[in-house]
């Protein structure tokens, strides 16, 4: 038995987000993970707002899902409509989906100034569509729209609009802190008095416009609220909705409310990294619990810390949900940073005088502007040549790379020639790009390809120049940053030079090179 019911509106409130857009097929793999997450309830949108929401509602009976309800969202009827002859019910009836959520009107202030009517008859309004929805399908939902805002200014007609929704008969009222600018005091105050009038089950569906979201819904579950409603990273418009892995989290985790399984908490990274993915948005590293630096480590003092005892610097086991402790290096390094480092790539360096020696180059390095932290895969290799196990692949004879431009409004055309040595063969070979990094890398790869027939499965995957020197201009240092990947992982490596070319030619290089050192380790293994 669950103690707070999970209603997930990504598809819908979510998808209001500026850059926010899902194809058919995104939004029925969404529906399928959330049902794997154990969310109870799926919102799959206002079918009668566009088509794809409609088709969404048709197609998403093919996926059976055992234990999610999905949800159609509409608003009441309109002023002056039996409810009946309202299109909006109409549209939702079609849907045919076993929930109907109905968001209707809670501040006088929309009542006055937005509907232009009398509050009695918005009083009306809400009762009869719900009483309409609830003899024709077997749950309804009611949105309390702006609730929080109605009871600040006019607590006794917000509480008035809540009792016409349980007289239709709502199965939830569902209390929304629609403009996101209330505080917990004030959640908790207006569910004390909700509390006492409203036997309907309750819920809360906050807004993140005060950056309190979370916090807001924790203070309704705590004074009352058993279903929340929220979005996956907290999706939403403007500042987003309240952010469903956070809460479930919280929930579960720091109030020990059972809200999903301790194998779906698990799924809470996968989950959230997966919408990122799907909306085409870079994940937020930052993200609270699931982020990649959630239990990052980088001051040698709190590494040493979590070394001992992992309660010293993090909140929680990160295990629990689905993510994992990570120690950082860099010119705040450590001993303790170099010996975890070690352990992680399999090397215990506990005893090992090179420590000295790895943190001293680290920090020198870190100081003429190379950084490790988005480049794991360079300072493993650090590492191997610290101990002396870094074996040389090959040697480089030289190399030009030609940018020409022959004609105005047409692309530059990128050129590169290499040539390389491995174990006493010499190899040249050139290559097309469309720029001069992306020329050399095909090159080289072309050149060595012969020698290390695996390259061929190593793509680059992303490419970062940032400028570290000010006041050179274009003389000034610059850091290159590349993530690469073979399919099944994904690595990262640096290069730092006055000359760009040179800067990625070093980044190259290391990437390639950690790509015959993990072939070698599985080939020993």
């Amino acid at each position: 038995m669950k103690d707070v019911l999970l209603y997930d509106t990504t598809l819908r409130d979510g998808c209001q987000a500026e850059d926010i857009s899902f194809t058919l097929e995104d939004k029925l793999r969404i529906a399928e993970k959330l049902e794997e997450l154990g969310i109870d309830y799926i919102e799959g949108g206002y079918p009668g707002s566009n088509p794809r929401d409609a088709d969404f509602f048709k197609q998403v009976k093919k996926l059976k899902l055992k234990n999610a309800k999905i949800a159609s969202f509409g608003t009441t009827r309109k002023f002056g409509a039996k409810p009946s002859q309202d299109i909006n019910l109409k549209v939702l009836l079609a849907a045919d989906t076993p929930v109907v959520t109905l968001v209707g009107k809670a501040w006088d202030l929309h009542v006055r100034d937005d509907l232009r009517i009398s509050q009695k008859a918005n009083l009306e309004i809400i009762a009869d569509s719900i009483a309409f929805m609830k003899k024709r399908v077997d749950e309804v939902i009611f949105d309390a729209e702006h609730f929080f805002d109605g009871f600040r200014d006019n607590p006794d007609y917000a509480l008035e609009c809540l009792k016409a929704a349980q007289d239709g008969g709502a199965d939830w009222i569902v209390l929304c802190e629609t403009n996101g600018g209330r505080l917990p005091g004030d959640i908790h105050e207006a569910l004390t008095h909700v509390n006492r009038l409203i036997k309907t089950p309750l819920g809360i569906h906050c807004h993140n416009d005060g950056e309190l979201a979370v916090a807001n819904t924790l203070a309704g579950v705590e004074t009352g609220a058993t279903q929340v409603q929220g979005t996956i990273n907290g999706f939403g418009e403007r500042c987003g909705n309240v952010n469903l892995i956070s809460v479930i989290a919280n929930l579960q985790l720091k109030m020990g409310k059972k809200c999903v399984t301790p194998a779906q908490l698990k799924k809470l990274r996968d989950v959230s990294q997966l919408f990122y993915e799907l909306a085409n948005i870079q994940p937020n590293k930052h993200q609270a619990y699931v982020g990649d630096s959630a239990f990052a480590h980088k001051g040698g003092l709190h590494v040493s810390g979590v070394l001992k005892n992992r309660e010293t610097y993090e909140h929680i086991d990160p295990e629990l949900v689905g993510n994992r402790q990570r120690v950082l290096v860099s010119d705040l390094s450590g001993r303790s940073n170099i010996v975890y480092k070690g352990k992680e790539y399999g090397i215990d360096m506990s005893n090992n005088d090179t420590v000295k020696e790895i943190l001293r180059r680290t920090k020198e390095l870190e100081g003429q502007g190379y950084e490790f932290q988005a480049a794991e895969a360079s300072f493993e290799l650090l590492i191997q040549e610290a101990l002396g196990r870094k074996k040389k692949n090959f040697n480089l004879v030289g190399f030009r790379v030609i940018d020409e431009k022959r004609k105005e409004g047409e692309p530059p055309i990128s050129e590169a020639t290499i040539m390389v040595q491995v174990d006493g063969v010499m190899e040249h070979a050139a290559a097309m790009g469309n720029g001069p990094v992306n020329a050399l890398d095909q090159a080289l790869r072309r050149a060595l390809t012969k020698f290390y027939p695996s390259l061929k499965q190593v793509e680059l995957l992303d490419y970062k120049v940032r400028v570290l020197s000010t006041g050179e201009g274009t003389g000034a240092v610059v850091r290159v940053l590349i993530e690469s990947g073979d399919g099944k992982e994904r690595w990262g490596t640096v290069g730092v030079s006055h000359n760009v070319i040179e800067a990625s030619w070093q980044a190259l290089v290391d990437s390639i090179d950690y790509k015959l050192y993990k072939d070698s380790r599985r080939r020993a293994n």
